[in-house]
């Protein structure tokens, strides 16, 4: 009896350590799937054997939000970042929140306010400074507008600069320098001008802008900007824009000369941006659009569709995630409540 169980014991020893061999292989190639150079991070292999692009997209307002007595209040950017990022059940805060590789947003005040953005998110991760990366439609747009509805005229002047851009996690996604799109800009309705069907609109720039000292600048707030990124992992091609349509879109459509946009809808996607566009397989846009209705399918044609439906912006929704790839299905229809922002975050987890 006792020969026995000794010869049983030595089998499933054998057993074991025939498992472990066999095991032992996949666990190194799944380690060696993480790209090369980059810090160990707890979770890293699983996530990049995941196949996930999470993106999100919010206008940030400078991260200084307006209260509804007047007042406003400095948002840091860790602390809106904890607020926008969620897990896969679309839960904030959680340890199952895992970097994203893009963040596209709005009202940001230059190339100075994304660079310390970039790195505060960096950080919020364990990693090195420069991780995220950032590019901007303007690196340093003059400021306009008074006190931007602020009691506090310090922080209604940290409002005063607005461009927008795109943060993206260097670890999963690769930029070529030729794959930055011009800035392009939007379309509006120049108070005073009659609308009809497209008539009067006019593209929001010099010397169809704001004509006055106090609002000369403002146009520069919505000038976009597009990228197309490669996945390190695979070299799928992604694009990404970033759009911010004027006040007056909410009323009267206007993305250009005579042009209501697409759809009627005033979006429009500039040449260089299209260009990139057509070249890539998943496609994101980020917009707050600063009019409500826009259906999901208005991006159709470029084979994106809308995610999103609950209000971001108070009791009304003009802002507006649209992809093209297969997106995860969202808990909380992939809109951010509590988003430390006046405008909700909205977010896309893409496998690819």
């Amino acid at each position: 009896m006792a020969v026995s169980l000794r010869r049983s014991h030595r089998t499933a020893t054998a057993l074991l350590s025939a498992l472990a061999l066999a095991t032992a292989p996949a666990a190194d190639a799944t380690a060696r799937s993480a790209p090369a150079g980059d810090p160990p991070v707890d979770g890293t292999a699983a996530v990049a054997a995941e196949r996930v692009l999470r993106v999100y997209n919010n206008n940030i307002e400078n991260l200084v939000v307006n209260n509804s007595d007047g007042s406003c209040t400095r948002i840091s950017g860790p602390d809106h970042l904890t607020s926008v990022l969620v897990d896969d059940d679309g839960r904030t805060g959680t340890a199952g929140v895992v970097a994203p590789d893009l963040l596209i947003v709005q009202q940001i005040r230059g190339t100075g306010q994304a660079e310390a953005y970039a790195d505060q998110l960096s950080a919020k991760f364990g990693f090195p400074a420069g991780t995220y990366r950032a590019i901007v439609a303007w690196t340093d747009p003059e400021p306009w507008g008074g006190s931007h509805k602020c009691s506090s005229q310090s922080l209604g002047d940290l409002k005063k600069k607005q461009t927008n851009g795109i943060l993206y996690n260097t670890r999963t996604l690769g930029l070529a320098s030729g794959d930055v799109s011009k800035y392009w800009s939007a379309g509006w309705l120049r108070p005073g001008t009659a609308y009809a069907g497209g008539a009067g609109c006019t593209l929001y720039k010099p010397p169809n802008s704001d004509p006055d000292s106090t609002d000369y600048h403002k146009w520069k707030r919505t000038s976009a900007i597009a990228a197309r990124f490669t996945i390190k992992a695979t070299g799928t091609t992604v694009f990404a824009a970033t759009m911010h349509l004027p006040q007056e879109n909410r009323q009267n459509a206007c993305a250009g000369d005579g042009y209501t946009g697409i759809g009627g809808t005033g979006m429009h996607i500039g040449a260089d941006a299209t260009s990139l566009l057509n070249a890539s397989t998943i496609r994101v846009v980020g917009i707050d659009a600063n009019r409500t209705g826009i259906p999901a399918s208005t991006l159709g044609g470029f084979g994106m569709t809308g995610y999103g439906s609950r209000a971001t912006h108070g009791s009304s929704k003009i802002d507006y995630l649209f992809v093209r790839g297969d997106v995860r299905p969202s808990a909380v229809d992939h809109t951010v409540a509590g988003t430390r922002s006046n405008h909700l975050a909205l977010y896309g987890f893409i496998t690819y």
